[in-house]
């Protein structure tokens, strides 16, 4: 077998399985977020599928969320912006990056490190989901600590309103939004208080157990302000398509509530 038929052979079969899952789920769905570890681990291979699950996005009329987490100095931040919605210019032409219409960011090393992304995201008309408060159990260990007078998540969500204005939409809401997980759904309210221009992007729901039921806090923006991802619980079940549309229905009836 020749050297990296493995990672062609895997990476072909990662594309084939989300075209296949997209056009299943898809029509349930406003947006697909790709895991980029998932994609990147395959190395050369690994990013052509990406570009294979982003092109059946797209032609499904679905929104592609890259989900990287990504944060460095400014410097570095804006090359992760080239690599996800801009392009990077060499003496052979540009080279265009992912072209995604969001993706998640790390807001650890201060504003600085975000100002780049929020840059780049403005001028492609895309958004930018910083992480304030994440579904994982080991969130509480620096999100939820004091910071001095008030908790880490709160501080970042502070950070987050006061970059909202950058990506400003007619509608009211903000392209700069935030991760809010729905395993904690305590936390939301005061978030969306701290946040009210901010689109939530929910992780959590479903196999992290998470419930959409209590998650009405984070819609009280508005419908458009909450957009809930789910994966094992569609990705893995027997019918993605039917777990889909019930995702579908139970957020609609607590997003118009």
């Amino acid at each position: 077998m020749a050297a990296g038929s493995g990672a062609e052979a895997a990476a072909a079969g990662v594309g084939r399985h989300c075209t296949e899952l997209i056009a299943a789920a898809g029509p349930a769905c406003v947006a697909v977020k790709l895991q980029l570890a998932c994609f990147e681990r395959l190395g050369a291979p690994g990013w052509a599928a990406l570009g294979q699950a982003r092109d059946a996005a797209r032609e499904a009329g679905l929104l592609v969320l890259a989900d990287g987490k990504r944060g460095d100095v400014p410097v570095t931040a804006a090359a992760y912006a080239q690599a996800l919605v801009g392009e990077t210019a060499t003496p052979w032409g540009p080279v265009e990056g992912l072209g995604a219409d969001g993706f998640t960011a790390n807001p650890l090393l201060g504003r600085d490190s975000l100002e780049p992304l929020v840059v780049a995201a403005a001028e492609a008309g895309a958004g930018v989901f910083a992480l304030v408060r994440t579904s994982n159990p080991g969130a509480a260990d620096l999100q939820d600590l004091p910071a001095p007078d008030r908790p880490v998540h709160e501080r970042l969500a502070e950070l987050v309103a006061s970059l909202a204005r950058d990506l400003q939409g007619s509608g009211g809401l903000s392209g700069m939004g935030a991760v809010v997980g729905a395993t904690e759904p305590e936390h939301i309210a005061r978030l969306r208080e701290l946040m009210p221009a901010a689109i939530f992007l929910i992780p959590g729901v479903g196999a992290q157990g998470g419930r959409p039921e209590n998650l009405a806090a984070a819609f009280s923006a508005g419908p458009a302000s909450g957009l809930v991802a789910a994966s094992r619980s569609i990705v893995r079940g027997l019918d993605p398509a039917a777990a889909a549309a019930r995702l579908r229905v139970a957020v609609w009836e607590v997003s118009a509530a």
